[in-house]
């Protein structure tokens, strides 16, 4: 007769070890995150296995801790990163209550999201060329009515948008061409290439959602942008460029900057 066989249960210890030889740093953490996120043995230790081949962790287990919220990340979804929490503390900030927001090359939506659960009845719009990105910007925005649109920046938006967007948040790539091939491995080969690379200077997709800014700013609202240290200079001059009022913030914690243009 017979008998069937589960695959035996990784330890901690040794999922812990796993990571860590594969250079996951905060090796301990990511164990937690696998164990909790598994639903048998099997499925644990195909997770380790995915992580140990340099899936993004975040991609294997669904979602990422993104200013306290559980945002859900897809496959091939840009991963918010941490340092983006400025952008969101700064545009909180300056959203009034019952706001408009539109979050352009949005992603999964974490954006739009972080802003929304902070302003009173706000009105989210955000958009992005990536399918997968679309897909994945629905589910994180339905609770707050979010209205997520296909498309390149601008294009997709309802026309009546214009002149009434209070805050209009863009994490634009920044990253220049030539250094693409020096970012993680996670990023470069499980992210998209368009929410990376910014150009010859990084600045490309900056300029582009700068130029068309003031057609969709309300009196008085505001455009923020992430982007690098270096660039600020060549940032700034950009959004003046465009007829807004530049300002930057920095956080040297956070190791992040963005630049802001009111209209």
């Amino acid at each position: 007769m017979s008998t069937s066989r589960s695959t035996p249960a990784l330890s901690r210890t040794a999922i812990v070890n796993r990571l860590r030889a594969a250079g996951c740093v905060f090796a301990e953490d990511e164990a937690r995150l696998l164990i909790e996120a598994a639903t048998t043995p099997s499925a644990l230790g195909e997770m380790v296995e995915r992580r140990v081949a340099g899936l993004p962790l975040e991609h294997i287990v669904g979602w990422v801790d993104f200013c306290g919220l559980r945002v859900l990340v897809d496959p091939g979804v840009f991963v918010p990163r941490r340092r983006t929490a400025l952008l969101v503390d700064r545009a909180v900030a300056l959203a009034p209550h019952g706001a408009t927001i539109v979050d352009l090359a949005c992603g999964s939506g974490a954006l739009g999201l972080a802003v929304a659960t902070r302003v009173g009845r706000p009105t989210v719009h955000a958009a992005d060329i990536e399918p997968a990105a679309v897909r994945c910007a629905r589910r994180n925005l339905a609770p707050y009515g979010g209205h997520v649109h296909l498309g390149d920046l601008y294009a997709p938006l309802p026309p009546v948008l214009r002149e009434r967007v209070d805050v209009l948040v863009a994490n634009v790539p920044y990253v220049p061409s030539a250094a693409v091939d020096l970012l993680p491995p996670e990023a470069r080969i499980h992210e998209p290439l368009v929410a990376l690379d910014g150009g010859a200077d990084g600045l490309d997709v900056l300029r582009r959602v700068a130029a068309d800014a003031r057609d969709w700013l309300a009196p008085g609202g505001h455009l923020l942008l992430e982007t690098s240290g270096d660039q600020v200079a060549a940032a700034l001059a950009v959004l003046a460029g465009s007829g807004l009022d530049p300002a930057v913030a920095r956080d040297e914690e956070l190791q992040a900057t963005v630049v802001l243009g009111r209209r």
